[in-house]
């Protein structure tokens, strides 16, 4: 990774600790600005090698980074990572992927499940960071997908992405055990994704990937009620039949904008700008599993949305499988 970096011309710093320190920490805006710009290469410790379930998207998380350079005024990880968002990335990933094996044929989400038992065990790469975004430094993506083509096993590699470079993924052996999705939000929307690359790209990149041979899909998300969402989704859906047309294998996941007190106060200091509706209008509070709150939209508004995924889905896109609703 550091080899990478030098030979694209980016200033390697060799740190004595695992301590990364910012130039400005106590000035909130330019400690997230130099934050975004910095790329910690680290070992990830023995609690990272322990994955942990992530439904409903896959039985298993597996992490190859934590934090994304993108610019998303909506961003989950800021209620998730703690501290300036720093990326960091893995370089022990050959201990990580050794973990694997251990957790074949184990899970909740497709291991057991009759509609989804065909994926195999499945392994979420993409929870709390971007990997196509920093697969240029890294390496770690292609590492990954040519890892899970070798493995003899019925399992599936999953990414998610805002990003649309996939031409060193395109003639990778992936035997067709990784499944990438294109994360994606209206044009309309863009003010709210700062950083990443334009929808149309993203989904010609899909189109890509899918002639290549992987199964693809597409992480709709994070659905925002904002004023005119009817006409900016319905375009949307438009532009993925057109391109996505015939493709043999696409899945769709619906996930609609949620946040809470945490990452609400975060994100209002990183973007303070924002036109993005973090109001308590049309919202209610719901409580996780694990007993912490979040502010969703209320069931009016939920079964607005619902409603009109599920038809316009199934009136463009009629071969897709919706995986799941949230």
């Amino acid at each position: 990774m550091a080899e990478r970096a030098a030979a694209a011309g980016v200033d390697v710093i060799e740190l004595p600790g695992d301590r990364v320190l910012l130039d400005a920490p106590d000035d909130p805006r330019r400690a997230y600005a130099d934050a975004k710009t910095t790329l910690a290469v680290v070992v990830a410790p023995p609690s990272k090698r322990r994955f942990q379930p992530i439904a409903p998207s896959a039985d298993w998380r597996l992490d190859l980074a934590e934090g994304c350079p993108a610019h998303c005024s909506y961003c989950y990880l800021a209620g998730s990572l703690k501290g300036p968002p720093i990326t960091r990335v893995y370089a022990n990933l050959d201990e990580i992927l050794g973990a694997v094996p251990a957790y074949l044929g184990q899970g909740s989400v497709t291991s057991r499940s009759r509609a989804r038992q065909h994926e195999g065990t499945t392994f979420e790469a993409s929870c709390y960071t971007d990997p196509l975004a920093i697969e240029p430094l890294t390496g770690s993506l292609s590492a990954a997908i040519a890892w899970f083509g070798r493995l003899e096993a019925s399992a599936q590699l999953r990414f998610t992405t805002k990003f649309a470079d996939v031409e060193p993924l395109l003639a990778l052996p992936h035997h067709g055990r990784t499944r990438m999705r294109a994360s994606v939000n209206p044009a309309a929307f863009a003010r709210f994704e700062g950083g990443t690359a334009p929808v149309a790209a993203r989904l010609r990149a899909l189109r890509q990937m899918a002639e290549a041979g992987y199964p693809v899909g597409l992480t709709i998300a994070p659905i925002i009620a904002a004023e005119g969402w009817e006409t900016a989704y319905g375009q949307l859906l438009d532009d993925a039949a057109m391109l996505l047309a015939g493709v043999p294998d696409l899945t769709i996941e619906l996930i609609t904008h949620r946040f809470n007190s945490g990452s609400k106060a975060v994100l209002d200091s990183w973007y303070p700008g924002s036109s993005l509706d973090m109001s308590e209008r049309d919202r209610t509070t719901k409580r996780t599993k694990f007993g912490a709150e979040k502010m969703v939209y209320d069931a009016p508004t939920m079964r607005r949305l619902r409603s009109f995924f599920e038809d316009g889905i199934a009136a463009r896109l009629p071969a897709a499988r919706i995986l799941y609703w949230t």
